[in-house]
């Protein structure tokens, strides 16, 4: 019998709780690699519960200005896609928080295919989160339809027509990703207005949990997002407080007292 997946023990969890999860993203190797172990645990501290792993990539094209820079620092610091995959190895040594590696599919294919998903799952990964890879081009492909029980977590965009979405949404496993906004990720002032429609269209192709991101950056609009989904994801905010505070001693903390006070609101908001 197979061990249960993180990822879909941890929504379990959620549900029986009444509760809406909290993902957090970060770019694995800013500022270095040592750094993401130690940020994932105050991660997990301050109340996330599924942990999005970003390897840095030179040409990140649905990333803002914010995590391309946060990607820029890791490669000038060293990151490459085997030192993520021992960062994860070393936050598995103190955690299990579920981690979802987040990536495009460059990085992957140059380091091989079927040995990226071997190694990713041997170190602890429990998902993954190509973002450049429609799952029609993976079902037409062989190569790419390797999984050693890594989940694939797919996206939905406000765009996406609905015949396309049940496409998705029967490839996806884990949960759904729900882009909130057409354009690149970054920090917003203001929430999109249809989230609770599209989440419900959402719905009705699929049992999977439903996550929403892009933009979110505050308490007031994760406790928003968290009533009408079932996790909210944070990315371009913390990155950002990562870049600012990168070369203080106290970075994890820093991290943490931004991360506890949304972590808050997501779980007080139902």
């Amino acid at each position: 019998m197979s061990t249960p997946n993180r990822i879909d023990t941890t929504f379990e969890n959620l549900k029986a709780a009444g509760k809406s999860g909290f993902i957090a993203y970060i770019t694995a190797g800013d500022p270095s690699l040592a750094d993401t172990a130690a940020i994932a645990v105050a991660l997990e501290r301050a109340g996330v519960d599924i942990l999005e792993l970003g390897i840095p990539f030179s040409d990140p094209l649905a990333d803002g200005p914010t995590i391309q820079a946060a990607s820029g620092r890791a490669i000038a610091a060293g990151a490459t896609v085997a030192g993520v995959l021992e960062a994860v190895r070393t936050i598995r040594k103190t955690s299990q928080i579920p981690i979802v590696l987040f990536t495009y599919l460059n990085p992957v294919y140059i380091y091989g295919f079927e040995r990226f998903h071997a190694d990713a799952a041997a170190a602890g990964a429990d998902g993954l989160l190509i973002l450049d890879l429609p799952p029609d081009e993976a079902a037409r492909n062989n190569e790419l339809m390797a999984s050693h029980g890594l989940l694939p977590i797919r996206l939905i965009a406000p765009t996406t027509p609905a015949q396309r979405m049940e496409l998705i949404a029967k490839s996806a496993q884990g949960f759904i990703y729900y882009v909130s906004r057409e354009g690149v990720t970054g920090e917003q002032t203001s929430l999109a207005d249809d989230i609770a429609a599209q989440v419900a269209q959402i719905r009705s192709h699929t049992n999977l949990p439903i996550a929403v991101g892009f933009g979110i950056s505050t308490p007031e609009q994760a406790a928003e997002v968290a009533r009408r989904s079932d996790a909210v994801v944070v990315g371009s905010a913390i990155v950002r407080r990562i870049g600012e505070h990168g070369a203080s001693s106290g970075l994890a903390e820093h991290v943490h007292d931004f991360v506890a006070p949304i972590g808050s609101a997501v779980k007080s908001a139902r």
